[in-house]
């Protein structure tokens, strides 16, 4: 395969990082050959320097956009590091659910969704093991930059393979529905959760400050290719979104960027974090 000049790497890696905040080491440029073959094609190019050369020439939105989705990471699975979500079911959420037993509501955000697994793998933890929530006000949202992923997630169909990562064959037939070499998720799950496109990155989130504040927020995986200053800011919008009393998981080798704003609690071999709020 014909590699590309490395200045176009070096103007891709500007492109992406412009729109997704993703900081990419030139000694994985070779990654554009392979995550933009789908892309160039169906575009009517066959090298990345074309690619490059009709950005230069025309701006393009679109393309850009697609692009910096290309290159997004969209690793993901069923019940994905079961440390979490064992600490939910037995500890955390029990008392969620306790302190929220007047108002009998409850939100969650999977931020970085990707495909779904992680907001379907909470509706699944709920309505397996917290049945009392059935008349509760509950909500999942699951937020991804890359639109391709935002509506795979919210078709609820998964490859044979994908279902077999991560789920106990009990989930497999009490929640999905199969469909040839393909299972979807049943509509009991599936009404718990929606998905939106949203950059993470981005000055605002798609969710009012009031009105949308969430008691659970999984922001895992996400910050490993953001610079510190976007993890700060970034981190600073999800303070503002969590309930005082609200629990915030990073990825197993993640820290906030700003340790005043944050408690690390360890628990069931895991590590979530509680709001601090800022002295004045």
């Amino acid at each position: 395969m014909q590699t590309a000049p490395s200045a176009d790497y070096g103007y891709l890696r500007e492109l992406v990082f412009s729109l997704s905040q993703n900081v990419l080491d030139p000694a994985r440029d070779y990654l554009f050959e392979t995550r933009l073959s789908s892309l160039l094609r169906n575009h009517g190019m066959s090298r990345v320097d074309e690619l490059v050369r009709s950005l230069r020439v025309a701006k393009n939105p679109a393309l850009e956009n697609a692009v910096a989705e290309a290159m997004t990471i969209n690793e993901t699975s069923f019940f994905r590091d079961v440390r979490p979500f064992d600490l939910l079911r037995t500890e955390l959420l029990p008392r969620l659910i306790e302190a929220r037993r007047l108002t009998r509501r409850l939100r969650f955000w999977s931020a970085a969704c990707a495909t779904g697994q992680e907001a379907y793998s909470l509706a699944m933890l709920v309505l397996e093991h917290f049945p009392l929530l059935g008349g509760w006000n509950l909500r999942i949202e699951g937020t991804d930059l890359c639109g391709r992923v935002v509506e795979r997630a919210a078709s609820g169909r998964y490859h044979r393979l994908e279902i077999n990562r991560g789920l106990p064959a009990r989930f497999i037939v009490r929640y999905f529905d199969r469909a040839g070499e393909d299972w979807t998720v049943k509509p009991a799950v599936r009404s718990l959760c929606s998905f939106r496109q949203a950059n993470l990155c981005s000055s605002s989130l798609p969710f009012h400050h009031s009105l949308d504040r969430f008691d659970v927020i999984l922001l895992r995986n996400v910050m490993l290719y953001f610079a510190q200053q976007t993890r700060r800011a970034l981190l600073a919008r999800v303070h503002r979104l969590l309930a005082p009393d609200g629990i915030l998981f990073l990825g197993a080798s993640e820290q906030p960027a700003d340790p005043a704003l944050w408690t690390p609690i360890l628990a069931g071999g895991t590590a979530f974090y509680k709001k601090t709020e800022p002295r004045g």
